[in-house]
């Protein structure tokens, strides 16, 4: 048998081999790794590939859709021309048949038929009497649900709607040429008119996408916008102007289809500073805002008016971006931090009750409202507001004049009071040694003030309070003089009572728990 050889000399001749194995074992170990992340960064940019394609080829069929859609748009709409031309001109010939009739048929006099409201409205726009419709109109307010059910109707029968509107307003719009102008607000009725008028405009064929004003007319109304614009400055500027007159303008630039596009800002401007008015999301809409919505909701927002950022959402549809209740929270929990602050007003002592009551009320009834108005009952009970509400109506004032002394008998001679109209200790009080003599004034007799009116049918339902808006706070009643929209449901304030100005007596001053706005 062969010789074994020395284990030293063996381990030197496989101490090689070994090492270079270890070696191709961790190249291989490594080139698996790599491998491994590279098929895995290949198959992700192939995922990431694929989606982006179905995506691309999603947005090229919707396109294409809209494409479609569009094409067949303007077909419809130059096929359309001439039905609608023909429609036109057969409502202008009867137009002018029944303006010529209602001309020679002197026994149809306006002022005999005053007890209905449409066959008035329609007897002045055959005639196209502006003037008489406009004194009729604005002399009408109470009637102002019939009004806007009949206006519709009765300018249809104007041989010139547009023209009949523009001059009955004219007075008024774009600036108020009225000797005085401290009288009644008319921006109500120029506003109601053109609501009225806009469904004239409405192409009988196409419809809403199409409005029928003539480049004439349009051209007289860009005229009146200009002129409205330029009196900004006088009007206070964009942010001070007043609502009403803001409302118009923007009625007025909707209802002709005038709508510019380097006026964007001043619309957005305008819509933001009256934004507190039920039309202004609607309107907003109409004017070109729809991409600014998210925006003019932010603004909102951090100016403290959560109550109309939340009707702005739900009208153009972003309530998943603005959940309402974490809005609602906000707007109570600002009014709460308001209403204590009064409270804590050295200024208002006599007041402060009372205004911080009247804060918080208008503030629950504000959401309330709202809660109902948009079925939110299930996120957000109303059952602890509601309660809440009860307590602070429940809450009772005495009258601010002083109280009268107490009646003393004859025999007893009559002292006068203290200076803090409480009653004074007997004459020999002071000599008695049981008297007790009170340093406190007696507690004031409470009376129930009158209870408050109703609002109008068209006032809106949730008032801004006017600390919620910063340097510029909405009127007190904005819809006392004014209500071109319709008539919500009213909600009447029921009596409210509050404590005495000169001291509370008896009467707690209202508490503000925070468990009703959680």
């Amino acid at each position: 048998m062969g010789s074994i050889g020395d284990p030293g000399e063996l381990s030197e001749l496989t101490r090689p081999s070994f090492e270079e194995f270890q070696r191709q074992t961790s190249l291989m170990t490594s080139c698996t790794l790599l491998w491994k992340e590279l098929s895995d960064h290949f198959s992700s940019l192939e995922e990431d590939l694929k989606h982006k394609s179905e995506a691309l080829t999603r947005k090229i069929h919707s396109l294409d859709a809209r494409t479609s859609d569009s094409l067949r748009l303007l077909d419809r709409r130059e096929t359309s021309l001439d039905a609608t031309l023909q429609i036109a001109l057969r409502t202008l010939d009867s137009r002018r048949s029944a303006a010529l009739s209602a001309l020679l048929d002197d026994s149809n006099d306006p002022g005999e038929v005053l007890d209905d409201l449409l066959p008035t409205l329609k007897s002045f726009c055959l005639r196209m009497d502006a003037l008489g419709f406009w004194s009729f109109l604005t002399g009408h307010k109470k009637d102002l649900d019939g009004l806007r059910a009949d206006l519709p109707a009765a300018l249809s029968d104007c041989v010139d709607p547009a023209k009949f509107v523009l001059q009955a307003i004219s007075d008024v719009f774009p600036v108020d040429k009225r000797l005085d102008k401290a009288t009644a607000d008319l921006a109500w009725a120029c506003v109601l008119l053109l609501e009225s008028l806009l469904p004239l405009f409405v192409d009988p064929v196409v419809g809403k996408s199409r409005l029928l004003v003539t480049p004439a007319v349009k051209d007289q109304a860009t005229e009146i916008a200009d002129t409205w614009k330029a009196s900004l400055e006088d009007r206070g500027g964009a942010d001070n102007v007043k609502t009403p007159d803001v409302h118009t303008f923007l009625q007025h630039v909707v209802t002709f289809g005038i709508v510019n596009n380097r006026d964007l800002d001043l619309y957005r401007k305008l819509v933001i500073a009256s934004a507190w008015r039920k039309q202004m999301p609607k309107l907003a809409l109409s004017l070109g805002l729809a991409n600014q919505m998210p925006d003019m909701i932010e603004e909102l927002i951090s100016k403290g008016q959560q109550l109309d950022a939340v009707h702005f959402t739900y009208e153009v549809g972003l309530v998943h971006k603005f959940p309402p209740v974490p809005l609602l929270r906000s707007f109570l929990k600002d009014a709460k931090k308001v209403a204590a602050s009064i409270l804590e007003d050295p200024n208002n002592a006599g007041r402060a009750a009372y205004l911080a009551a009247r804060k918080e009320q208008s503030a629950l009834r504000a959401v309330i409202k709202c809660i109902e108005e948009y079925k939110l009952e299930a996120e957000f009970p109303p059952e602890n507001l509601k309660k809440r509400l009860e307590q602070l109506e429940k809450v009772k004032t005495v009258k601010t004049e002083k109280r009268k002394p107490a009646a003393v008998p004859a025999n007893k001679r009559t002292r006068a009071s203290n200076s803090n109209g409480g009653p004074m200790p007997p004459a020999k009080a002071g000599r008695l040694t049981n008297a007790y003599v009170s340093s406190f004034p007696a507690a004031p007799t409470f009376v129930r003030s009158p209870s408050h009116g109703q609002y109008p049918a068209a006032l809106p339902p949730y008032p801004s309070p006017p600390h919620m808006y910063g340097s510029r706070s909405p009127p007190a009643n904005p819809y006392a003089a004014y209500s071109p929209e319709p008539a919500p449901p009213s909600y009447p304030a029921a009596p409210m009572n509050y404590p005495a100005y000169g001291g509370y007596g008896n009467v707690l001053a209202p508490t503000y728990q925070q468990a009703y706005y959680r």
